[in-house]
């Protein structure tokens, strides 16, 4: 979330970065959040003048007994416990505007860079890069799901059967091609020097809130009422928490983990042909990178972050662009986003299979995740992360694109992972 030194230093640029991601009533919100700093900030002065008084009225109360002015010595400490007792109701109206500081930060978005181009939405993002536009396909090139059913890779009817719409069961030589890709991601990962981590795919809601999903996107979480408990949108909220609360050495610094996790979303309000097939499920594979830094470095970070995406994609030999993507089309806690899509020559359409973003310190300061510089300050770090990548839209494009009349051809990178050269 956005500091209190933040918006009072800079009140005016944090308004207008929020006007920019199109956050409606962003000046009075801003105004409700200073008006309660300066709330708090007279308790607090309050408080402390009081305390003030209290110690120098009860090192003269020892002086008054001794000198056998006991009647002012009972008056003091009268007064004493008159402070005391108001400090009690200073002290809740503090604790009190405090937290109404802190629910309100976590309904503010983070406020984008200037890099971020003005947008209201998708079509106002700005194409960055394109790569691997070479594919041609047979004039009766089929979709996916259809190419699916024809090899028997993905059986969507069965999903429903088992659980509902947006649960493929992967088959054969389709749950291969899901393993293959997942270990090909990782150990291209670790070769970049990120550590693997395997977290849990349920999360309680502190660290939902750490990492900005509550109550942001509550409704698009699956919710485990009863133990309170969340499934996970992505592995980015277990893998960033591990530096919940923590305070890290400079010397650790870039922290660059990786993660594969299966991720749940509810997906409400999706509906007509962009969800056929594998364009968007509920539950889905996905390897994700997530990077702490330090604020001079986290740009050096993000780059490495898009060369890394960037590079799978032409090793699976994909048509793809990148996107920078326009204050309106950025997620709630991100200051800068670049989207990779790959093309699906079958359906004419763009498919998203990454995002990658630099949060500043708005994730860290949600998860007080900070560290000590080499002059023994205590600071707050960057957060990074980005999909590396999701996996179904992935296997949609890699279906699509390399059909020919003898079957489906594995991108040379992958044979090795697959055991396999083409799905007949």
């Amino acid at each position: 979330m956005l500091t209190i030194k933040q918006i009072t230093e800079n009140k005016e640029a944090v308004i207008r970065g929020l006007e920019k991601k199109r956050f409606g009533g962003a000046r009075e919100k801003i105004g409700e959040v200073i008006a309660l700093d300066v709330r708090r900030r007279d308790a607090q002065n309050r408080l402390d003048r009081n305390l003030a008084e209290v110690n120098a009225t009860s090192k003269t109360i020892g002086l008054l007994m001794k000198e056998g002015k006991r009647d002012e010595a009972e008056t003091a400490k009268r007064r004493v416990a008159e402070i005391k007792e108001a400090n009690k109701a200073i002290q809740a109206e503090m604790d009190q505007a405090a937290a109404d500081i802190q629910a309100l930060l976590y309904t503010i978005p983070n406020v984008p860079y200037e890099s971020v181009p003005e947008g209201a939405g998708a079509a106002d993002n700005v194409v960055e890069k394109m790569g691997g536009m070479e594919t041609e396909l047979p004039k009766d090139a089929l979709p996916h799901w259809e190419l699916a059913k024809k090899y028997d890779l993905i059986d969507f009817d069965l999903g429903v059967k088992i659980t509902g719409a947006g649960f493929p069961v992967y088959k054969g030589q389709g749950a291969r091609l899901q393993r293959a890709l997942i270990n090909f991601f990782l150990d291209e990962a670790r070769e970049a020097g990120y550590v693997e981590i395997m977290p849990p795919t349920v999360v309680n809601a502190a660290s939902g809130y750490g990492t900005g999903q509550l109550p942001d996107k509550e409704g698009q979480m699956y919710h485990c009422e009863v133990d309170d408990l969340y499934l996970i949108p992505t592995a980015e909220v277990p893998v960033t928490n591990i530096y919940r609360d923590v305070i890290l050495d400079e010397k650790q610094l870039p922290i660059k983990n990786c993660a594969y996790t299966q991720c749940f979303r509810r997906e409400a309000g999706s509906y007509g042909k962009d969800v056929r097939g594998l364009n968007r499920l509920h539950e889905f594979s996905k390897v994700e990178l997530v990077r702490v830094d330090k604020p001079e470095h986290s740009a050096a970070s993000h780059q490495e972050m898009l060369d890394h995406v960037e590079g799978l994609l032409k090793k699976l030999e994909l048509p793809y662009r990148v996107l920078r993507l326009c204050g309106g089309d950025m997620s709630f806690t991100a200051a800068l986003c670049f989207d990779f899509e790959v093309y699906s020559e079958a359906q004419k359409r763009w498919l998203e299979v990454s995002s990658v973003s630099n949060f500043d310190t708005y994730q860290a300061n949600r998860l007080k995740c900070r560290y000590r510089d080499a002059n023994k300050k205590i600071q707050l770090c960057h957060t990074l992360n980005g999909s590396a990548l999701a996996l179904p839209r992935v296997v949609a494009a890699l279906l699509e694109n390399n059909q020919t009349p003898e079957g489906i051809r594995i991108p040379k990178a992958l044979v090795p992972y697959t055991g396999f050269e083409m799905i007949r």
